[in-house]
C-alpha cells in the first residue's frame, strides 16, 4: 500500500488527473476500476474521481509494490541535467532567470536540455524539490526567449507561482525592456505599430503596415540611446509580444538588429563577426517591472528586475563608442540584481 498527503501543487485538481500523473502508465479504465473497488481511497472513503483536491486530502493506493511501480513508470524518473543558472532573484514561488545566448528556452530538439530541465534539476539538487513531488508538478518557465536572445526568463516554483506569473504574462501586465543594437541610425523615441504574420514555410514572420491574411497586431516601443553615425543603441519596450516581434519589426523599418542572420543586414553582420566573433543578434532583455498593487503576486508589486549585459553586447558598445552618460546610466541598471 502506498499513501500519499496532497500538497498546495497538487490541491484543486479533480481526483483522476491527479491519479494519471502519480501512475501516468497505468490505462485509465483500469484507475476507474481500481476506483470502484476501493483500492484507490481519497480520504479513507471510496471515490469517483471527479473529486476535487484539497490540501492534506489523503490518498491511499492498495497495490503491491511491483504493480505501483510498473504503472509509475519503474526506470523513467527525471533525467538531471546540471548547468550553473544566473539566479537573479528567487523565493517560494517564482525565479527570475537570466538565461544566456544558445541556451533553449523550452525543449525543441531531443538531445538538447533547455533552461526548464536545467531548473528543475537546480530544484531538485537544491532540496527544495523531491521527485516524488514532481511525479505530480513540474515546475517551468512562464515566457520564452529565442535561443540566441539573452535575459530574463521568469519560472514558477510552485503551482500558485506559475498560474500567477503566466497570468500576468497573459494578459500583458508585466513591463518588459530589451536592449538592441540596430544598423542604421535612430534619434528620436518612436512608438511603431504593425501587423505580423507567420510564414510556416520559411519559419519567419513579416511585418507589414497593414493587416494581412491570419496577421496580428503588434506594437513596438523604441527609445534610441546614442549613435555612432552607423549603428544605434537601443531601448525597446515590448508592448505586445509576438513570435520575433523585436526583431522583425525593427528589420520592417530599415533598422535591422545587428547579428541577426534571419532579419538582418548580411553584409552589417559579416563586419561584426570578423571584428568581433559575433555569431547571433543583439538582442537582450534587461529589464522586467511588475506593475503597481498586482494583486496575482501582491508582495512583489512594483519591483523591478534587471540582467546585466553579456560580455560580447559590452564589448561591442565599447568598440563601436556607443557610450555616452544617458547610455552608460540605462546599461548601469542592468547590472543591479533586485
Amino acid at each position: 500500500m502506498k499513501e500519499f498527503t496532497i500538497g498546495a501543487n497538487e490541491a484543486g485538481q479533480r481526483f483522476d488527473k491527479y491519479l494519471r500523473k502519480r501512475l501516468p502508465e497505468a490505462p485509465g479504465s483500469f484507475l476507474y476500476k481500481m476506483l470502484r473497488k476501493k483500492n484507490i481511497t481519497l480520504n479513507g472513503a471510496k471515490a469517483s474521481g471527479e473529486e476535487k483536491l484539497a490540501v492534506n486530502d489523503a490518498v491511499r493506493i492498495f497495490f503491491s509494490d511491483e504493480t505501483f511501480l510498473k504503472f509509475a513508470g519503474e526506470g523513467k524518473g527525471f533525467a538531471r541535467v546540471s548547468h550553473t543558472l544566473d539566479i537573479l532573484y528567487e523565493d517560494s514561488h517564482i525565479a527570475v532567470i537570466n538565461k544566456p545566448v544558445g541556451m533553449l528556452s523550452q525543449k525543441g530538439e531531443e538531445d538538447v536540455p533547455s533552461l526548464v530541465e536545467y531548473f528543475i534539476t537546480y530544484l531538485l539538487e537544491s532540496g527544495q524539490l523531491s521527485e516524488t513531488e514532481l511525479a505530480t508538478f513540474r515546475p517551468s518557465i512562464c515566457n520564452r526567449l529565442d535561443r540566441n536572445t539573452s535575459g530574463i526568463v521568469t519560472a514558477g516554483k510552485s503551482l500558485a507561482g506559475l498560474q500567477q506569473l503566466s497570468a500576468l504574462f497573459h494578459d500583458r501586465a508585466l513591463h518588459k525592456y530589451y536592449y538592441t543594437i540596430v544598423d542604421g541610425i535612430l534619434k528620436k523615441e518612436r512608438n511603431i505599430k504593425g501587423y505580423l504574420h507567420k510564414d510556416k514555410k520559411c519559419n519567419k514572420v513579416i511585418v507589414d503596415a497593414h493587416p494581412m491574411e491570419d496577421s496580428s497586431p503588434i506594437q513596438t516601443r523604441y527609445l534610441p540611446l546614442g549613435n555612432n553615425g552607423k549603428i544605434t543603441f537601443l531601448k525597446v519596450e515590448l508592448l505586445t509580444g509576438r513570435t520575433h516581434q523585436i526583431r522583425a519589426h525593427l528589420s520592417s523599418i530599415g533598422h535591422p538588429i545587428i547579428g541577426d542572420g534571419k532579419y538582418g543586414n548580411a553584409e552589417a553582420n559579416l563586419y561584426y563577426r570578423q571584428v568581433y566573433g559575433l555569431k547571433y543578434q543583439l538582442l537582450h532583455a534587461g529589464e522586467l517591472e511588475i506593475p503597481e498593487h498586482c494583486p496575482e503576486l501582491s508582495y512583489l508589486s512594483g519591483r523591478r528586475f534587471a540582467a546585466p549585459l553579456p560580455v560580447m553586447f559590452e564589448r561591442i558598445l565599447r568598440g563601436e563608442h556607443l557610450r555616452d552618460e544617458r547610455m552608460a546610466e540605462e546599461t548601469k541598471k542592468g547590472r543591479k540584481k533586485v
